[in-house]
């Protein structure tokens, strides 16, 4: 007998905005989370995944406070780490010094632990899924893991999670159908639940769009 898969949809998103020690949400951030929340009370959401680390735990909770008995839970795949270290021969040659300062600069420990917790992840959030039903889950996460799942969808080389840069509380939607047809990104940073001044948090000046 042929196993039946459905559809996976999985939402990525990324923490509100943090204090400046990332303990906790500000004021802005807490905000922004509540309208995420608001903006997913029409989604059948199965479960929301978060990382371990307070900011992450807190937006998730915030999201599950606007929604009808979706069960949440802490998530170390979801956490933050570097995904991948990549080598100087896989990075273009104009930026490679530039890309291979910014990740040397994260801990050696977090760099050797990270490429373990990056295949968990696409282990546990991508692929179709077993059984007739499609699902839809909520991953609560950091910016760094929402570039190597985007980077999984789009099959890019391993590099190219540096780059790829998320504000805080806006959506992204990845769709793994069954096999026969590729998966797709259904859209990226979405921010339409935000208010023009809660947008675009989390990202440098020059990454900031107009409202």
């Amino acid at each position: 007998m042929t196993a039946t898969t459905a559809t996976r949809y999985l939402y990525l998103t990324r923490h509100g905005e943090a204090t400046a020690d990332e303990r906790e949400l500000t004021a802005v951030g807490r905000r922004q989370a509540v309208l995420l929340g608001k903006r997913l009370r029409g989604v059948p959401l199965s479960a929301i995944h978060h990382g371990p680390l307070p900011r992450a735990a807190q937006t998730a909770r915030l999201i599950g406070d606007q929604l009808d008995g979706v069960p949440a839970h802490a998530c170390e795949p979801a956490g933050d780490y570097v995904p991948h270290t990549p080598e100087r021969h896989e990075l273009p040659a104009d930026s490679a010094d530039f890309l291979l300062d910014f990740v040397h600069q994260f801990p050696a420990e977090e760099r050797e632990r990270g490429p373990l917790l990056a295949r968990q992840a696409v282990e546990r959030f991508t692929g179709p899924v077993d059984g007739p039903e499609d699902r839809h889950e909520l991953v609560v996460t950091h910016n760094f893991l929402i570039g190597w799942l985007v980077r999984e969808v789009l099959d890019a080389p391993n590099w190219r999670w540096l780059g790829l840069n998320h504000g805080n509380a806006a959506l992204t939607v990845i769709r793994w159908p069954p096999p026969g047809r590729p998966p797709s990104m259904v859209f990226w940073n979405d921010m339409a639940h935000l208010s023009a001044e809660l947008r675009w948090t989390g990202l440098a000046p020059e990454l900031r769009a107009m409202p």
